[in-house]
């Protein structure tokens, strides 16, 4: 019943040139999200709570009050979202919510309040896998350039829960992209830390705050021609060429700061300052030793250096089309650089979102939820959060 009234609904829009309109809800993990996106590729308001500064003083995110402030932020979340779109909740078509993968109590809220919507509104309730809306981000951004990735594609998600390659093809060729319902197949996944992991739990290490991404990429791209402190080798795994491991380049930093004494002052000096609130660049640059940013540098050129060579491995050996890097990680300045040089080198484009779409958002689930819309691919009453959710 329900698809044959969505059968309806996508002709009489047709005829009338209606847009299909989608609201988003993204709960995933420390980010309260709500977006409203047309037909799959406009979007019409993008709202995000961030917790940074709830989560900073623990060096990382704390699942059970993540659930709280996701509690305390999903309404008025929800009602910027849909007052910046100039939409009220009966012109909405559908309600897009994040099934999983992610922290299960933070999933729960967004679900909740988007399984309670949908019924008092009687609107349709699309659930999406958080992982496909990181690759429908990159469709989303390239609708302004009028240019989207070739498939079959080579797609990287690297975060700081997620470092995965997926081999994305459309399951209906005659679909435009916005409206294309993917096919993937996983390739290679880490064996312990993700890449974003590694860099928020290097930075704690010395002492250069939460999230660790951002400043480390800043660091690196300041330190110049300083010293190397400690050298880092290609990263080797036995098995599957295209799987990642972090954990051990990360363990080697905590080592060679322990094995050196001389960096404690500093580290405290950094630590003392972030506690005051001195978190930018200009700020933590000064208390950085050559030395420092020498090891920054090149944690960044190992970790970049092996999401790039085994990402680019895998697009040569299945002759991908196109390249797609998306995740929060994406939105590292010198792994952007460095896919598009080695991309360009391998007659390839490299694809990703805008910073604002590569961290966790709810325009990249509504904009996923748009071709499951049409495919008729609902939930009901009984849908329930999965932490671990599989990409299929």
């Amino acid at each position: 019943m329900r698809a044959t009234i969505i059968e309806r609904q996508l002709s009489f829009q047709a005829l009338t040139n209606m847009s299909i309109r989608i609201l988003g809800i993204e709960s995933s993990c420390d980010e309260t999200a709500a977006a409203v996106v047309a037909d799959g590729r406009e979007i019409l308001s993008s709202v995000v709570a961030s917790q940074i500064d709830i989560h900073r003083k623990y060096g990382g995110v704390v699942p059970e009050l993540a659930s709280r402030e996701h509690l305390r932020q999903i309404v008025p979340v929800v009602r910027e979202a849909l007052a910046q779109a100039g939409l009220s909740f009966n012109d909405l078509d559908a309600i897009g919510v994040t099934e999983g993968p992610g922290l299960v109590g933070s999933l729960l809220v967004g679900i909740a309040y988007g399984k309670t919507l949908a019924s008092a509104l009687s609107k349709p309730l699309v659930p999406v896998n958080h992982l496909e809306g990181h690759v429908h981000a990159v469709f989303l951004e390239a609708h302004k350039s009028g240019k989207a990735p070739e498939l079959p594609a080579i797609c990287l998600i690297v975060s700081g829960g997620h470092t995965i390659i997926y081999e994305v093809k459309a399951r209906d060729a005659s679909a435009g992209n916005c409206a294309a319902l993917f096919a993937y197949r996983k390739l290679g996944q880490t064996r312990d830390d993700a890449a974003g992991e590694a860099y928020d739990k290097v930075a704690k290490l010395l002492g250069l705050g939460y999230p660790g991404g951002p400043i480390l990429d800043r660091l690196a791209a300041a330190a110049g021609n300083a010293p190397s402190p400690m050298q880092f080798g290609h990263i080797k795994i036995r098995g599957n060429p295209h799987d990642f491991s972090f954990s051990g380049i990360k363990t080697a930093v905590l080592y060679h700061s322990r094995e050196h004494p001389e960096y404690a002052p500093e580290i405290r000096a950094r630590e003392e300052a972030i506690e005051r609130g001195e978190r930018k660049l200009e700020q933590l640059l000064p208390l950085c030793s050559p030395a420092t940013l020498g090891l920054v540098r090149d944690f960044q050129n190992a970790v970049v250096r092996d999401l790039v060579e085994r990402t680019m491995s895998a697009a040569d050996e299945l002759s991908a089309a196109s390249v797609i890097v998306s995740g929060g990680v994406a939105a590292n300045s010198q792994l952007r650089a460095t896919f598009v040089q080695r991309a360009a080198e391998e007659g390839l484009t490299a694809y990703f979102p805008s910073r604002p779409l590569s961290t966790d958002n709810a325009a990249m689930i509504a904009a996923a939820a748009y071709p499951r819309f049409r495919a008729g691919l609902l939930a009901d009453h009984s849908l329930n959060a999965s932490g671990s959710l599989p990409l299929a």
